[in-house]
Order: structure tokens, then C-alpha cells, then sequence
């Protein structure tokens, strides 16, 4: 009987190695440095978490650095990612948290007519799309700014990060005096995976109506609020 791929989050502590040379800085200093790195999923999490021999790093044995309740793990330690100021692996500088090796993004340019309203009202259109493709997610249709109506766009403090894409920064929607947040987002230096969506603003899927091709596409459910499900029943 067909069954699909696993992916996270799993029921059971579940590792993998990475050949990658993994270090972390604080104050200046390296200490995390090693070629010995495991990713680690924690049951109910989607993201991993790196883990290294206890050997591999010079920090104090204090709640920031610590163990696994598990067998094949008990030579190693994790340490949270924002208790250091930087990580890297091999000489680039990785965000947010470790990047997942079994998650890909494909940003593949597009004559797919895509249009977008909200209330039945257009906020953009346009037949030259970025489609990206990323694994576990809904497909984002990044639309270039000429195609989006900015008189319709309000802005936004919101910021947000992504280990594949880089920073996102967001934009308002305003409807007849009733402001709509962060309906739209944009990388302005986008990583070097998502390149070609440089100067293209995305709609948000699970708050708009998206017609592709003269087809309503059905509003996906919100990846936060089907992982907090996911994470319930697992519990």
C-alpha cells in the first residue's frame, strides 16, 4: 500500500548526520566548532536542532547547553540557537534555525495568469509569476510590483526570517478605510536559493482569493495552524 514520505513532526526523537562543518560564535569567541554535527527532530517539532559531541563545545555546563534523554545521544549537547550571536555553516552564516536537508525551495518563473482579490476587489494581476516551491508548504505566487496595485498598499512593521529565503518584510492591504495586515511580503535580499523572487511581492494563500489560470484556488490551511493540530495529536 502507497504511503507518504515521512516528515515531521515525528513521534520519537529522530536524527541525522550532517557532513557540514558546523561552528557558533558568542562575544567574539568561537565556541561551537564540529565536523561530528547530528540534526535533531524532537517529537511534536517541525525544525531541527543541531547536536554535537560534548567535546566540541567551550561553553559552561548551565541550562543553555544540554543533553538528551537518549542512548545514542549521550555524548551530546544541543545549544539554543539564539544564545549565540552567530552560526555557520562551513563559511556562510545560517539564520533562524538549522536548514532542514530533506526541505528544497525551487523559485521557476511562470506565464500562469494569477490574479488576486480580497472582498472582490483586484489587488494585483499578472501573467509573469516566480512560482516557489517549497517542500511541506502551500505554492507562494510572487507577482512583480508593477502587477500589484500599490495604491491599495499600506505598510507594516512585521518582519520575519526564513533559513532558505532570508527576511521577509510585509505590507498592508487598505479596503475602504479597513486596513487588512500583512496581506502581501517580499524578500529585499533574498538568499541566493530564492533569487529570482528579488522584486516580487507574494500574497498571503490563506487570506486572499487566488485565481490561477481562471481557476479559485482552495484557500490552504495555515501551515501555523495545521502544525499546532499536528502537535496536539501527538501530544
Amino acid at each position: 500500500m502507497a504511503a507518504l514520505h515521512p516528515s515531521p513532526p515525528f513521534d520519537e526523537l529522530t536524527y541525522y548526520p550532517t557532513a557540514r562543518w558546523i561552528r557558533g560564535t558568542h562575544a567574539g569567541n568561537t565556541v561551537v566548532d564540529t565536523r561530528r554535527a547530528l540534526l535533531v527532530w524532537e517529537p511534536g517539532k517541525m525544525t531541527p536542532i543541531y547536536a554535537f559531541p560534548a567535546a566540541d563545545v567551550s561553553l559552561p555546563a548551565d541550562d543553555a547547553v544540554r543533553g538528551f534523554d537518549d542512548q545514542d545521544l549521550a555524548d551530546y549537547v544541543t545549544v539554543p540557537w539564539d544564545s549565540l550571536d552567530h552560526w555557520y555553516e562551513e563559511d556562510e552564516e545560517v539564520f533562524v534555525h538549522p536548514r532542514d536537508p530533506f526541505v528544497r525551495i525551487d523559485a521557476l518563473r511562470s506565464s500562469r495568469h494569477v490574479r488576486v482579490e480580497r472582498e472582490g476587489r483586484r489587488l494585483a494581476e499578472s501573467d509573469t509569476p516566480v512560482l516557489l516551491f517549497e517542500t511541506g508548504l502551500p505554492t507562494r505566487y510572487y507577482l512583480p510590483e508593477a502587477d500589484v496595485d500599490g495604491s491599495l498598499l499600506g505598510d507594516s512593521e512585521l518582519e520575519t526570517g526564513c533559513p532558505y529565503k532570508g527576511f521577509a518584510s510585509y505590507r498592508d492591504v487598505v479596503l475602504d478605510g479597513r486596513r487588512y495586515p500583512n496581506l502581501f511580503w517580499y524578500y529585499q535580499h533574498p538568499f541566493r536559493e530564492a533569487s529570482e523572487v528579488k522584486g516580487y511581492l507574494a500574497p498571503y494563500n490563506e487570506r486572499v482569493e487566488l485565481i490561477v489560470d481562471g481557476e479559485l484556488q482552495e484557500r490552504p490551511a495555515s501551515p501555523l495552524r495545521r502544525r499546532a493540530e499536528q502537535a496536539r495529536r501527538a501530544a
